[in-house]
């Protein structure tokens, strides 16, 4: 069975838009397409999850449980150990393992 060819016939409500405008169409739609994906990301988080991902950024097992523990005493575990990681790397100025590791030191 052949497929015929409809291409212009799907394009059609496309064909007036500009190369910016279908740009800004494809990420319109590439954010609804994800947006269920970060939100059940947003609300499901782990603290298994967050050692995995502190892991992948280069710390221990034993450091990203500490910093693990110092997010969920903090109540930021919701955000992402890794993104309190590297939002205390931007605010501070320091290496991404120095603000990792000052966590698991417990300095605020």
């Amino acid at each position: 069975m052949e497929r015929g060819d409809d291409f212009e016939a799907r394009r059609a409500h496309l064909a007036d838009l500009s190369e910016e405008q279908l740009e800004a169409r494809f990420w319109e739609l590439a954010g609804k397409i994800t947006a269920p994906l970060v939100d059940l990301a947003a609300k499901h988080t782990t603290p298994s999850i967050e050692r995995s991902v502190l892991m992948r950024m280069g710390f221990s097992g034993a450091e990203s449980a500490a910093i693990v523990e110092a997010c969920l005493e903090g109540g930021l575990l919701g955000k992402g150990a890794g993104h309190v990681v590297l939002k205390r790397a931007g605010d501070k100025g320091l290496s991404i393992r120095d603000a990792g590791l000052e966590l698991t030191a417990g300095r605020k």
